[in-house]
């Protein structure tokens, strides 16, 4: 997942959004299934994981976060593991969540493991570009390999059949997980998966223009213009006081470069894209705000004439979302947002997860969500504006990172996915399904693609609200978890 904000996932170090086990700073890219971290009565225990698993003269060890919920698990039981993602891992899961429901049912041991450079799990003394070479796809999937292996031996569960679930990035861990490790994982739920790396995803926003569309299909249209009409008042500095007005910015708007003038034109963005990704989920259970925020309330806001014209109405769709999350000023500066990534202490104002996230963007994954293609509901932030990101933060050119990109499908096979026992569902309205598998590659690979729903939605708590499609979706993935438990 993300685009540049927090996981997934609000878009201010700016925006990010994935899930894993689906992810607050604001970072690009995926978007939060941890996103709001709370104490727990479960109690956290920690785990010694090498620091380097392909360096056999490395020695080096760190302490790796982990939560345990026996209260389902029955002798000779299964066990899942919950793949922690681009954010803490947070406690909420271990108490609620359709996996759970899954394991009252069948009897398994519950374990969810924080993924490596994020929440508490702190490989390293700080997060140097030097030091986050050890963060990688690559290094979290052997961490899971070797934490399954000793929790195997450790508590006497070598002959037990072990299913790894995981949403969003963690949801690509999932299927990797299985594919990697085929003798340490029986099956995997990859939820909401983004299997497909690319350096450009203009298809993300294509997908949040349907997506408005399906509530009115003048919606988007409405964005489309508001974001252009925005577009070309930021090349007259006589505007720039207004602009700072209309949408509450934290100091005047200056508009020095082409960056600039995308970071301003992302950040708004992002309310429509955060929104789109989550519509009516049920983030709630953990804690999460402005789950109230929909698809139809940020149309209603685009179509009230009364408010002004469609630039107005997007000034107006800004305003209430941060009021919808207390923020009292919009902060507007691309030099802001390097400076805040390229903190690299661990007290840093994007070390919850931004510089992480973007770290793996940049080195394994792209998923920029560019508006390169006209149809989509946003204009002026380019592939060149992320790609560039890339440069002023880490120090990767456009080429190592095009050849970042190849290797990763290339080592894990993008769509082109050959194992078994994996399940992939996603949901319509969920942008990132353009990068997942949305149709049966074979019998033992079917994906479950849920219409009308957003990021990881068969992932939560079932409530009455939910759509039947949604709750057929769950029983169908119990049965092949049922059934794959037999083989």
């Amino acid at each position: 997942m993300a685009s540049r904000r927090a996981g997934g996932l609000l878009r201010g170090v700016t925006s990010l959004l994935l899930f894993s086990v689906c992810v607050g700073v604001e970072f690009k890219g995926f978007r939060r299934f941890h996103e709001v971290e709370r104490r727990s009565v479960l109690e956290e225990q920690w785990f010694i994981q090498r620091l380097d698993h392909f360096n056999g003269a490395d020695t080096r060890v760190w302490k790796q976060r982990y939560f345990i919920n026996e209260a389902f698990y029955k002798p000779g039981g299964p066990v899942f593991l919950m793949i922690g993602g681009e954010g803490p891992a947070n406690p909420a899961w271990m108490k609620a969540g359709a996996w759970l429901t899954y394991a009252q049912k069948l009897g398994a041991l519950c374990l969810m493991l924080e993924h490596r450079f994020y929440g508490e799990s702190h490989p390293t003394a700080d997060l140097s570009t030097d030091n986050l070479r050890y963060l990688s796809s690559r290094q979290a999937l052997a961490d899971l390999a070797h934490f399954r292996s000793v929790m195997a031996e450790r508590r006497g569960l070598a002959d037990r059949k072990w299913v790894a679930f995981g949403g969003s990035y963690p949801g690509s861990l999932a299927a990797w997980f299985r594919l990697k490790y085929p003798h340490l994982v029986h099956a995997s739920v990859a939820t909401s998966a983004p299997v497909h790396a690319a350096v450009n995803f203009p298809e993300y926003l294509e997908v949040v223009w349907r997506s408005l569309a399906s509530e009115n299909s003048n919606c988007p249209v409405l964005v489309k213009k508001a974001s252009v009409t925005l577009a070309e008042r930021l090349k007259d500095p006589e505007t720039y006081d207004n602009i700072t007005k209309d949408f509450n910015l934290c100091s005047k708007l200056q508009i020095q470069t082409e960056m600039d003038a995308a970071y301003f034109l992302e950040t708004l963005a992002g309310n429509f894209m955060d929104v789109v990704q989550y519509n009516e989920d049920n983030r709630g259970f953990e804690g999460a705000t402005g789950t109230n925020i929909t698809i139809k309330v940020l149309c209603g806001v685009m179509a009230d004439t009364s408010l002004g014209d469609p630039y107005a109405r997007y000034a107006a769709v800004a305003r209430l979302m941060m009021d919808t999350f207390s923020i009292k000023c919009l902060n507007a500066s691309y030099e802001g947002y390097r400076r805040d990534m390229t903190d690299a202490s661990w007290s840093g104002p994007a070390a919850g997860g931004g510089r992480q996230w973007v770290y793996q963007t940049c080195t394994e994954f792209g998923f920029y969500q560019s508006t390169d293609s006209p149809n989509q509901p946003f204009t002026g932030f380019p592939l060149v504006y992320h790609v560039k990101q890339c440069a002023d933060l880490y120090n990767v050119s456009a080429e190592q990172l095009a050849e970042a990109v190849a290797q990763t499908n290339e080592f894990y096979g993008g769509y082109d996915i050959r194992s078994t026992r994996i399940v992939l569902p996603n949901g319509s309205i969920d942008p990132w399904h353009a990068l997942g598998v949305t149709w049966d590659i074979s019998p033992d690979l079917p994906a479950v693609f849920i219409q009308g729903t957003a990021h990881c939605a068969n992932m939560y708590p079932a409530r009455s609200e939910d759509l039947p499609q949604l709750a057929l979706a769950r029983d169908h993935i119990f049965l092949l978890l049922q059934r794959w438990l037999k083989q």
